[in-house]
């Protein structure tokens, strides 16, 4: 009963509910090609310039099971030279149940892309430390934010 919750009627409606089944790597790199020069130079001169580019995939399964996948690539680069590039896609498989039609698609960008990040975001600070640099943390990624600017992108495209 700790799932229902009453709809109206006097009867109840199962609650929506999120269930992450499993999380792994599902394609990752890492470059370094400039080793060892680079890590020699980095300490005589500033901080190297950061991009990131971030994108959310998702796939179903089954008729619950559904696969998100978070990419995120990102280089460091300094006088116009690559120190380090990274390029991973971190998926995970989530179950949902009782979630409305219309709500599937944003909670699988936004709500499960949100349980990702933080287990991505590691892999990549360990790998650029382990890569002779200091461990590089991607920001903080607002996946509402994300999401409602790629709507408003395709809606745009949609009406040109």
């Amino acid at each position: 009963m700790a799932n229902e919750l009453p709809n109206g009627n006097g009867a109840t409606d199962a609650a929506p509910s999120l269930n992450a089944l499993i999380q792994y790597i599902k394609d990752f790199s890492f470059e370094n090609p400039k080793a060892p020069r680079a890590l020699a130079q980095q300490e005589a001169q500033q901080g190297p310039q950061m991009s990131l580019q971030v994108n959310v995939s998702t796939t179903p399964l089954a008729d619950t099971d559904y696969e998100t996948v978070l990419k995120l690539e990102g280089k460091a680069e300094m006088a116009g030279e690559t120190l380090f590039a990274f390029d991973l896609s971190y998926g995970g498989v989530f179950r949902l149940q009782n979630v409305p039609q219309e709500h599937i698609h944003p909670v699988l960008v936004i709500d499960c892309a949100r349980l990702l990040f933080p287990f991505a975001r590691q892999i990549i600070a360990e790998a650029v430390q382990g890569g002779g640099f200091p461990p590089f943390y991607v920001p903080a990624i607002d996946f509402a934010a994300l999401y409602q600017q790629n709507m408003q992108e395709l809606q745009a495209a949609g009406n040109a």
